[in-house]
């Protein structure tokens, strides 16, 4: 859980600690997760929120771990901890362990910090625990705030990705913000049901593995995704302008396009170009925000999960075919990665993220909805742990002082950051 920024001293005098329900949930309270999030339990999200000094100026970690006793009576599921039923399926038993709270400080402003533009240093600043070796006494949510020098403040959630997406992850830190300020929380959700007593299928007919996912392990109880090789983060921002040129240079013969799609097409020209003949990615995954996300208060995985696959060699197409193909012929793949589940009883171990070049578009994420105190954060990160070789390309909204712009964040082998950057400068991207 300490990372080598830490060792080097940038954060230190760390403290740990655990918040549950202020109220008791009831007795035998248990959640099951459904497939897709069965499908997603090896991957985790880290985001950091990055706050002025007027947000958590004056507060002792005692002040503000009061109102967390009153949001986490909505939550009870990511404050429980996982069990195995007979036949093995993971769930969730509501028992009020709750979430592990951690202090630190770090001896850098925040102006400081934010100007190093090194991704590798915001490991320092969100835990990168894991699920297991013993699922029982295994958090499924970790809170850190760190403390600058100025009294600027970084809020760092770690989030299983089992209890839901991104955009479950923001509505839960939202309903922290709305909880201070006295709007809050709601009623907690519905959690009382009963273990599927699922029977081995027995039918003779064979399912494959839909394109989307790619079977690891069997990893057992210790939730985590061995890479192949060291993957890196690398991210940078894109103003407005820089968006709207590169939406009319694609969007020739009467095709729009929108700032994903746009994106996504240039990028993974570029990543083909990277890595060549016979290694460029012809399959691509795309995960976009689904329906149920819109319902306020509910945590799930509702991302949209489609692919294109093509069959002609990805460098050499232009940025508006292959911005069609993301927009017209992606096929959604949902129903088979449950089909898929049903047959195994939910035991497969996968991974989404990374199984093929995948890009996830969270550029409406409420992450700057988060407010502490009346603050908004003056910059946001996420990234995803967990991703499998193939690599992940993120797109998030802009920085709030730039919020027409984007901020997309890559996750690539550790031997393509530097090629990569150059293709992006070649495409007007990077300066």
């Amino acid at each position: 859980m300490v990372s080598s920024t830490m060792e080097e001293g940038l954060v230190y005098n760390i403290k740990l600690s655990s918040i549950g329900p202020g109220n008791v949930t009831a007795p035998y309270s248990i959640f099951e997760p459904e497939n897709m999030d069965l499908a997603m339990k090896l991957h985790y999200l880290r985001c950091i929120y990055y706050f002025g000094s007027k947000a958590f100026e004056g507060l002792t970690a005692l002040v503000i771990k009061e109102p967390m006793f009153t949001w986490l009576n909505q939550f009870p599921v990511p404050c429980g901890r996982l069990r195995r039923s007979d036949p093995g399926r993971p769930y969730i038993k509501c028992n009020d362990c709750g979430v592990r709270f951690i202090e630190a400080k770090c001896d850098k402003t925040l102006e400081e910090w934010l100007e190093m533009k090194d991704d590798s240093h915001e490991k320092a600043l969100v835990s990168s625990q894991i699920i297991g070796p013993e699922l029982s006494f295994s958090p499924l949510v970790l809170i850190q705030l760190t403390k600058f020098q100025c009294g600027g403040t970084a809020v760092g959630l770690s989030w299983a990705h089992v209890l839901g997406d991104a955009f479950s992850a923001a509505e839960f830190m939202n309903q922290l913000g709305k909880t201070v300020a006295d709007n809050g929380p709601g009623r907690p959700i519905a959690l009382a049901q009963s273990l599927k007593s699922v029977s081995p299928n027995n039918q003779p007919r064979v399912v494959e593995d839909p394109l989307s996912i790619r079977r690891v392990g069997p990893v057992g109880d210790n939730w985590m995704k061995v890479s192949e090789c060291n993957m890196n983060t690398f991210s940078f921002n894109i103003s407005g302008t820089q968006l709207s040129h590169l939406q009319s240079k694609l969007s020739r013969n009467g095709a729009e396009f929108s700032p994903f799609e746009a994106l996504s097409a240039v990028i993974w020209q570029c990543i083909a170009k990277i890595r060549g003949r016979g290694s460029s990615p012809k399959v691509a995954t795309i995960c976009e925000k689904g329906r149920k996300n819109e319902i306020e208060g509910i945590l799930s995985n509702s991302l949209n999960l489609s692919v294109v696959k093509v069959d002609f060699p990805i460098e050499k197409a232009t940025p508006s075919e292959l911005a069609t193909l993301l927009k017209t012929r992606a096929l959604d793949e949902r129903k088979k990665i449950n089909e898929i589940m049903d047959k195994e009883q939910g035991l497969p171990d996968f991974i989404v993220y990374g199984a093929n070049l995948t890009f996830v578009n969270v550029e409406e994420g409420s992450f700057y909805k988060f407010e502490y105190r009346g603050q908004k954060p003056v910059s946001f990160s996420l990234r995803i742990d967990g991703v499998g070789e193939e690599g992940v390309i993120l797109v998030l909204p802009g920085d709030k002082n730039v919020c027409t712009g984007r901020k997309v964040t890559a996750i690539l082998p550790e031997n393509e950051i530097k090629v990569f950057k150059d293709e992006l400068k070649r495409e007007g991207l990077l300066a």
